[in-house]
Formats: C-alpha cells, sequence, structure tokens
C-alpha cells in the first residue's frame, strides 16, 4: 500500500496539516463520480487562545469544474484551541475527475475578539496514482 501525502502550512501561528485519501468502494468512475476523504489537523502553536469561526474551501478537478465551500465551523464544530492544543477531524468530497485539488482558509478569532485567516495548504487529490492533468 502506498504511503499516502501529507501537506501542511503554518500561518498566524496556526498549523494545518492534511492527508487525503481516495475511497475507491465508495466511487464510480463510470458516472464520473470519485470520492476522496481528507484528514485534518490543525494546532495552535502561538501563546494566545483563539476559535475557529468559519471555512472556505475552493475544490478543483482536472476537467476544468471548480467550486467554493464556505461554512461555519468544521464538521459541525467551532473548536476553542489554547496554546498547545489540537483538533482533528475528517471530511469527504467528490469530484467528477480522478484527480483535483482543494486549498482554503480557516478564519479565526483570536482572545482579543480579533479575526484572521489561516491558510489550509493547497494539497492534491489522486485516485490510483492519476497523474496531474493541470
Amino acid at each position: 500500500m502506498p504511503v499516502r501525502p501529507f501537506f501542511y502550512k503554518l500561518s498566524h501561528n496556526i498549523r494545518i496539516s492534511v492527508r487525503p485519501q481516495f475511497l475507491p468502494d465508495q466511487s464510480q468512475p463510470q458516472f464520473q463520480r470519485y470520492i476522496f476523504a481528507y484528514f485534518v489537523r490543525i494546532e495552535n502553536v502561538g501563546q494566545r487562545t483563539v476559535q475557529l469561526i468559519s471555512r472556505r474551501w475552493h475544490i478543483h478537478d482536472s476537467v476544468g469544474e471548480a467550486y467554493e465551500v464556505a461554512g461555519d465551523g468544521v464538521v459541525g464544530e467551532q473548536p476553542v484551541l489554547g496554546p498547545g492544543d489540537v483538533h482533528e477531524y475528517q471530511s469527504f468530497c467528490v469530484l467528477k475527475s480522478a484527480s483535483g485539488f482543494m486549498e482554503g482558509a480557516y478564519q479565526f478569532t483570536g482572545d482579543s475578539g480579533d479575526a484572521f485567516d489561516a491558510e489550509i495548504p493547497r494539497f492534491f487529490l489522486e485516485a490510483d496514482e492519476a497523474p496531474h492533468e493541470y
């Protein structure tokens, strides 16, 4: 079994790590339906408490489809992260092709009420080692 790639980015003292995985058992390539799971780890490496308020994802596939998903929190939660705290979750997306990528940002508020975006790293979605078609 190949090692799944791992992507991470540090911005505003928030380290975001993502590990995508193709789900062949849930996909239907004959209907242009490719299902990918992604596992996210959000770490507060700063010295202040923050709260994740919302998310914004940009999702692209290799057939030219692109869309944005935005909303409150992540999987129904708006976690508060003190210094050194970690929040992990998993979710999924559906593409019309065997390859694509996602990227975006989480909006946080700091303990003083200021708002900032922590960037989500661009990560690639690849079904069975499909070549990049970008």
